[in-house]
């Protein structure tokens, strides 16, 4: 039997949110449901944003799934304002005793003090230096970063111990770390990818109700174009049925932005993304459900994900393979690189710190 739905109270409205309900995590041995007691004012409420604060105790994440370009990245925050809500990363949040649903981006988890925790961890003697992701799991320029500054503490390091950083994002949070990613990239040391799922403006609000408009992300590539940052245009997810058949238009509007690459990623919807998505194609696009659920799984081999390497990414059967040739098709008429130069990682080198011994040469 599954778990009764923990609804937001009566009068409150999750206005600019992109999950329908709040589901009860799947580690949780009791269901909650809220109701009306009469205690509370009747009046209309907006359901706001929480943040809680996490003393971090690692900086550094590591993983050696054969799906990804990376082995370690970094995560600021837990849980992601943008409200996304095809989001991946959303049923790690049942792993905090938090719902995917609205929790997931109603209730977040700032990291303050990871800088310090990087820096010990990069001192380390068994440290390995190799690219490092930001941006893997949530956004690290979601709108919280405004206030806490996780994500720049985490770049003053990096840049402190000339260590590579590739940064996955749509928060234009990131043109006021411009001036450092500049420097990095002029060394090698940086590139960036930029969230693009549709050019469709009322579609997009819907989708991703609290990340920039899809022109404003075109602008923020420009921006980071032109002052010398690699920039790779990310189209993902590509949603069978509804915002596929822009492939090729979002190339070419990033290419015409700056960006120098491109790649792409089909839908996935794993665990509680699935219902949480599907709720949301019925109460937004009924009328496209229907095919874009059966399109997916014809992606999956008949169900909703299938999570097994090689195939995640991209799906299976004729769909995957219709969408991969209409890639190459695309990123040769415009000039687009699949894989940028690598990074350098020769210049990384512990800074000296206060009373450490002077090296003789």
């Amino acid at each position: 039997m599954e778990k009764p739905i923990s609804t937001i109270m009566p009068g409150v409205r999750p206005r600019g949110r992109g999950a329908l309900g709040n589901a009860v995590g799947r580690f949780e041995g009791n269901a909650r449901e809220a109701f009306e007691d009469g205690w509370q004012p009747h009046e209309d409420r907006v359901l706001r944003t929480e943040v809680r604060l996490e003393v971090p105790r690692s900086a550094i994440s590591y993983s050696t799934s054969p799906d990804l370009p990376f082995d370690r990245s970094i995560n600021p925050y837990r849980g992601c304002e943008h409200g996304c809500i095809y989001c991946f990363a959303r049923p790690s949040h049942a792993f905090l005793n938090m719902s995917p649903g609205l929790d997931f981006e109603t209730k977040l988890i700032a990291r303050p003090g990871i800088g310090a925790v990087l820096e010990r961890e990069l001192r380390a003697k068994s440290y390995k230096v190799a690219v490092m992701a930001l941006g893997t799991n949530t956004d690290p320029y979601q709108p919280i970063e405004a206030e806490y500054g996780v994500m720049r503490e985490v770049l003053d390091v990096l840049r402190a111990f000339n260590h590579p950083v590739a940064i996955t994002t749509k928060g234009t949070l990131i043109e006021r770390d411009i001036d450092l990613l500049a420097d990095m990239a002029a060394q090698g040391l940086c590139r960036v990818g930029i969230s693009v799922t549709t050019l469709d403006a009322d579609l997009s609000r819907k989708m991703e109700p609290r990340a920039a408009s899809p022109k404003r992300r075109l602008q923020v590539i420009r921006r980071l174009a032109d002052a010398g940052i690699p920039v790779r245009a990310m189209i993902s997810p590509m949603i069978p049925g509804l915002t596929d058949h822009e492939l090729e238009p979002i190339m070419a509007a990033a290419r015409d932005a700056g960006a120098t690459a491109a790649s792409y990623i089909a839908l996935r919807l794993p665990r509680e993304v699935s219902q949480l998505f599907q709720d949301w194609l019925a109460e937004h696009v009924p009328g496209q459900a229907a095919k874009v659920m059966g399109r997916v799984r014809q992606l999956h081999g008949g169900m909703d994900y299938d999570p097994a390497f090689g195939k995640r990414m991209r799906g299976d059967g004729p769909w995957a393979d219709l969408m991969a040739r209409r890639f190459r098709v695309a990123v040769d008429r415009l000039g687009l690189a699949v894989k940028l130069p690598p990074m350098r990682c020769d210049l990384f080198a512990p800074p000296a710190r206060a009373g450490d011994q002077m090296t003789l040469f």
